[in-house]
C-alpha cells in the first residue's frame, strides 16, 4: 500500500480575478494504513465544476469556507484499494467529495458505491451533480409543460446541454445560447435543441426574439450578466426564471450588476429563483435511475471531455472559463 501521497492544497484565494496556477500548491504527504472502519482510496478521476471558484473564494455559504493549507475541494471516482468497512471490498468504485489528493482515507459515510451499468464516469457527469442540477433546475424550479418554450443559456456545457434534452423529452421546444458555430452545431445535430443561438455571431437579444416569437416559458440561466438581461426581455407570462449559475462573473470575482430587465418580470407576472442542487439530496437514487433510463432508451446524450494527468487540475478546472472544455470537464489520474 503507498505511504506517501500527491495532493493540491488552496495557496490563495482568487476573489476579483481569474485562476492562477499560484492558487494551488502540490505537495506530497504521509497516508497511513486505514483503521478500523476505514477504507483506502486511489483516484481513478476528478470532475469540475465552476463553484469550484466559489468554493475557493469562500462566496458560497451553502459549504464550509476553505482555508489556505485545504485540499482543494472537489469529486472524484475512487478506487477501494483496502478496506476494514463491511460496506467496501477491494476493487469498488465510489464516488464522493474526497478533493484533489491521489489517495485518501475514508470512513465511507460520505462514499457512494458506483453500480450503473453505464460507464462510471457517468457518476460524476449525466449522473452526477450535473445532470442532477439539469434535473432539479427544471423541474423543481422551471416546471416546465409540453408545449412550453425553454431557453437555455450556457447550452452546450454538461448542464445546459442535459437541460434542453430533458426539456425536449417533458413536450417542449428548446432554445440553447452557445459560443460559437460548432457548439450550436452540437445542440442541434447531437442535443437535440429546437434552434440554438450563437452569442458571438449576432445581437443576442433579437436571435432570441427571432427563434421564441411568443416568449420564453422557462428561461435557465448559467450566465448572468448581460445574457441573463436579454433572455429576461424575452419571457413570456407567467414565465419561470431559473438561476442556476453565473459564468460571467467567475473571472472576475464581482458580483453582476442587477438586470436592467428585472422589472419585465412584473410585466410578464414571472417568477425568478435561484436554487441549490443539494436540497433535493433525498430524491438523488430516483433521479438518477431516470436519467440513466433516459441514457438507456437514447434520449439524452452527454459529453466527456477527459484530460490526463494529476499535474494538470488545475489546468484543468482553468478550461472551465475559457470554453475550451466540450461537456463534462474530468481528468483521469
Amino acid at each position: 500500500m503507498p505511504t506517501a501521497t500527491r495532493q493540491f492544497l488552496l495557496n490563495a484565494h482568487p476573489r476579483g480575478r481569474g485562476i492562477e496556477d499560484g492558487d494551488f500548491k502540490l505537495v506530497e504527504t504521509e497516508i497511513a494504513d486505514p483503521g478500523a472502519g476505514e477504507v483506502l482510496l486511489k483516484t481513478r478521476w476528478l470532475g469540475f465544476d465552476p463553484a469550484q471558484k466559489g468554493w475557493m473564494e469562500n462566496i458560497a455559504d451553502y459549504v464550509a469556507p476553505m482555508e489556505i493549507g485545504d485540499v482543494m475541494r472537489g469529486s472524484a471516482i475512487s478506487e477501494v484499494i483496502a478496506s476494514n468497512n463491511p460496506k467496501f471490498s477491494t476493487g469498488d468504485l465510489v464516488m464522493g467529495s474526497t478533493g484533489w489528493t491521489e489517495h485518501h482515507l475514508s470512513d465511507g459515510a460520505e462514499l457512494t458505491k458506483i453500480e450503473t451499468s453505464l460507464s462510471p464516469t457517468t457518476m460524476l457527469s449525466v449522473l452526477g451533480t450535473t445532470g442532477l442540477t439539469a434535473y432539479c433546475g427544471l423541474f423543481k424550479v422551471g416546471r416546465p409543460m409540453a408545449g412550453d418554450t425553454v431557453l437555455v443559456s450556457g447550452a452546450a456545457g454538461a448542464t445546459g446541454s442535459v437541460v434542453g434534452q430533458l426539456a425536449k423529452i417533458a413536450g417542449c421546444r428548446a432554445v440553447g445560447i452557445a459560443g460559437g458555430p460548432e457548439k450550436c452545431e452540437w445542440l442541434v445535430k447531437e442535443a437535440g435543441y429546437d434552434a440554438a443561438i450563437d452569442y458571438k455571431a449576432d445581437n443576442v437579444r433579437r436571435q432570441i426574439k427571432e427563434h421564441c416569437p411568443r416568449g420564453a416559458d422557462v428561461v435557465y440561466d448559467n450566465v448572468g450578466g448581460a445574457i441573463l438581461d436579454d433572455m429576461l426581455a424575452n419571457i413570456a407570462t407567467g414565465a419561470r426564471v431559473v438561476i442556476c449559475g453565473g459564468i460571467s462573473r467567475y473571472e472576475t470575482g464581482n458580483l453582476p450588476a442587477g438586470p436592467k430587465n428585472y422589472f419585465n418580470l412584473i410585466f410578464r407576472r414571472a417568477s425568478m429563483a435561484g436554487f441549490i442542487v443539494i436540497d433535493w439530496t433525498s430524491e438523488f437514487p430516483a433521479i438518477r435511475k431516470r436519467l440513466e433510463g433516459f441514457v438507456k432508451e437514447g434520449k439524452l446524450a452527454y459529453q466527456e471531455d477527459i484530460q490526463h494527468g494529476f499535474e494538470n487540475a488545475p489546468a484543468t478546472l482553468k478550461r472551465l472559463f475559457t470554453g475550451a472544455n466540450r461537456g463534462k470537464q474530468l481528468l483521469e489520474l
